[in-house]
């Protein structure tokens, strides 16, 4: 009975160790492949660089204090034109000018510059003697962005404009 007993403990012991790696073998699912998901850059990041302006428009609602709205737009893409360009660095400097059909630069100003969130780029500098400061919400486009800001353009005391640019990156 001893002997009996004991085989049946070792039988049920190679069994339970059969089932047991049988498990280990059976219960890995086969790999599954999941697509890679590219994180969008961050914004930060994603300013760093040298930017082309192709596309401003500034709808003013009260035009200098008027009841009288009035839209300017620009659009550089067109041939002899001049190019508004910037250029973002990582200690949060940036540089902007324009960018004369001869290749010259006018109208040069620096600031600072920090992100916020995913999409708010906040700039401040000087421009024609009054100091700008104002967040705007970036939408990327790979290697282009949308920007739109509400701010006083038009200098009429009410932040009541707002202004939508289109950029790329340039090298």
């Amino acid at each position: 009975m001893k002997s009996t007993f004991s085989t049946l403990i070792i039988s049920f012991g190679l069994i339970f160790a059969a089932c047991k790696s049988e498990k280990k073998e059976i219960s890995p699912l086969k790999q599954i492949e999941t697509p890679t998901v590219i994180p969008k850059q961050s914004l930060n990041d994603f300013m760093i660089g040298k930017w082309e302006t192709q596309y401003i428009k500034i709808e003013y609602k009260t035009y200098q204090k008027t009841d009288s709205s009035h839209v300017f737009e620009d659009d550089f893409s067109k041939p002899n034109s001049g190019r508004a360009q910037s250029k973002y660095a990582n200690d949060g400097t940036f540089n902007a000018w324009f960018k004369q059909p001869d290749s010259s630069k006018v109208g040069e100003t620096n600031g600072n510059w920090k992100t916020r969130g995913s999409d708010s780029l906040y700039i401040d500098y000087q421009y024609l003697g009054k100091q700008v400061q104002v967040w705007y919400i970036i939408e990327q486009k790979g290697n282009q962005f949308k920007g739109t800001v509400t701010y006083d353009w038009d200098n009429d005391g009410e932040n009541d404009d707002t202004l939508i640019m289109k950029s790329k990156r340039i090298q």
